[in-house]
């Protein structure tokens, strides 16, 4: 028996016994909302014209959250509950992007940290230090990186199996857990 070879037939088999890699769909992203209602009369008048800049129709008071009430709340240890990160804890499959949106009326990061703390500015922190991630505010170029500006999405890609811990910098009660399997 004589054997020839065909480059035609031998692509076809070829391509038949390998694994079908195109074929593996690609991961849905999963979307983590950051939400806050800022009052922009109180927040614009402390921070500067169009610090806040909520368009949703709810911020009126006595639904928004005043300057004076963000920082006394977080300084007592009862932040906001409406500045937060939707969902709190998710599992992901490895290589699912997170895609995070900024819904709210001011800037936040979704900064990863080797563990939940405090932030960059200390009366939000409610006595909690600094976590390393955060020290630097918006001055460290990782933490300029991780910045969500009212209206705007961040893409996170790439996490390792395990867990992973992201929160705000400016605002370090908005947490979120990872998970990646």
């Amino acid at each position: 028996m004589k054997w020839t070879f065909k480059p035609a037939a031998f692509v076809v088999i070829a391509s038949l016994s390998l694994p079908a890699l195109a074929d593996e769909p690609t991961p849905t992203p999963v979307q983590i909302v950051a939400l806050d209602e800022c009052d922009p009369a109180t927040f614009n008048a402390v921070l500067g014209p169009d610090f806040c800049k909520n368009v949703a129709l709810a911020y009126v008071t006595p639904f928004a959250t005043t300057f004076s009430d963000l920082v006394s709340k977080a300084a007592a240890g009862t932040p906001d509950p409406g500045w937060d990160f939707e969902p709190d804890k998710l599992t992901i499959k490895k290589g699912t992007p997170l895609i995070v949106v900024d819904q709210g009326g001011e800037l936040h990061t979704f900064t990863e940290v080797a563990q939940f703390g405090g932030g960059f500015i200390p009366p939000l922190n409610n006595q909690e230090a600094a976590v390393p991630e955060c020290a630097g505010g918006f001055k460290d170029l990782a933490v300029a990186r991780t910045r969500i500006l009212q209206g705007s999405q961040l893409q996170v890609t790439g996490l390792s199996k395990g867990e992973h811990y992201f929160q705000c910098c400016v605002h370090p009660w908005m947490r979120v857990t990872v998970d990646v399997k």
